[in-house]
């Protein structure tokens, strides 16, 4: 065991719920004293925390807690987030001193967990990023897993259009729907030419940037927009040229302007499934003008979340190594790695609002 062994820890907290935007007083750091180690428990110091955009919706004690799938993140309790750790000190049969584990350990430079409390050893994958168990081999690869095996049920003939593609599930979803399924056709929605080019590398047949204008014609500079999901004046035009007949499955993130205008483009008894919304997560308003695609196509849209699917997720985890270790799925630039002071992890957590991030977001301490 440690000669030194922290007696307190700082943590930060869900001070000011937030409706709407999360404002700098949303969060607040404070000192809180770790309680002494029981059988059973073992003492974790955070190296790195994975950012998801369902924390907004946690942080949000508004909502109805009946219409929630998760318990919302109260004020006063400690920011709930996925993390890896080391254990430092160990009163368990089951973990030992210097192993890496993962868990939801929150948004703490220490913890004191059940063994229980503990999800697994981090994953160490030759050639890969140690932080690997918090994107592709985490909930990130297990949500596009379920997403496209046991909700979309995609098939080799299927044109799949993916939004959020350069996100961190929307990434991984697009090497499991080509490099894996071997679907006919992948089109990606991202913003920014050098995502739009990194989810082509991944695999994407196509990938079409909502933050820019037409760029069919040769010699013209496309002009930059208001970088709002789906607001570029040629977006939608651009979307049906890339889809003329139509996608079988609509796989979205980002809900809002891309939403209304991919149901647009979802052929006749499609099926979209809707895996997030992040464009209204800071209390923006969903508005669907197209929504009566919905009737006239007769769509099928389906909400998903990971803990519906928990049953196979030995499967998943088992499969997303494998496809890992023979390259279907390339996390080697799946990962915006942030070095963080503990102070400043709300402002490193707002970049999955604001786009800042190509794969998944990982917050490592320093």
């Amino acid at each position: 065991m440690p000669a030194s062994i922290p007696k307190t820890t700082r943590v930060i907290i869900n001070a000011n719920p937030p409706v709407g935007e999360l404002k700098p007083d949303t969060f607040k750091v404070e000192e809180r004293p770790l309680p002494e180690l029981q059988e059973g428990q073992v003492l974790v110091k955070v190296l790195a925390l994975g950012n998801e955009p369902a924390q907004r919706n946690w942080l949000d004690t508004s909502i109805d807690e009946r219409r929630l799938y998760a318990p919302p993140i109260r004020k006063g309790d400690v920011v709930r987030s996925p993390a890896i750790g080391e254990v430092l000190a160990s009163k368990s049969g089951k973990w030992k001193e210097g192993q890496r584990v993962t868990g939801f350990f929150g948004w703490t430079e220490y913890a004191v967990v059940k063994e229980e409390e503990i999800t697994r050893e981090a994953a160490n994958v030759k050639g890969q990023s140690e932080w690997i168990s918090l994107g592709a081999l985490g909930l990130t690869g297990l949500t596009a897993w379920a997403g496209a095996f046991d909700v979309c049920h995609i098939k080799p003939e299927h044109t799949v259009l993916v939004s959020g593609a350069a996100g961190a599930v929307g990434s991984a979803f697009v090497q499991i729907a080509k490099n894996v399924v071997g679907c006919a056709k992948v089109v990606g929605v991202a913003g920014g030419k050098e995502k739009c080019d990194w989810v082509k590398k991944l695999g994407a047949d196509e990938c079409l940037d909502y933050k820019v204008g037409d760029t069919s014609k040769r010699g013209e500079v496309p002009q930059p927009v208001a970088p709002i999901s789906g607001d570029s004046p040629d977006f939608e035009k651009n979307l049906k040229a890339a889809l003329p007949d139509y996608a079988d499955v609509f796989f979205d993130n980002v809900g809002g302007k891309v939403l209304d205008l991919g149901l647009t483009v979802v052929k006749r008894y499609g099926f979209i499934c809707q895996c997030g919304a992040i464009s209204g997560y800071q209390g923006k308003p969903l508005t669907l003008e197209h929504y009566g695609e919905v009737i006239m196509n007769r769509l099928t849209i389906k909400g998903m979340i990971l803990m519906d699917h928990v049953k196979l997720i030995p499967q998943a985890s088992q499969e997303l190594q494998k496809w890992v270790e023979e390259g279907k799925i390339d996390v080697t630039e799946g990962e915006t790695v942030v070095d963080t002071k503990f102070e400043d992890v709300p402002k490193t957590f707002q970049l999955l609002f604001t786009g800042g991030n190509k794969g998944k977001l990982v917050t490592k301490l320093v």
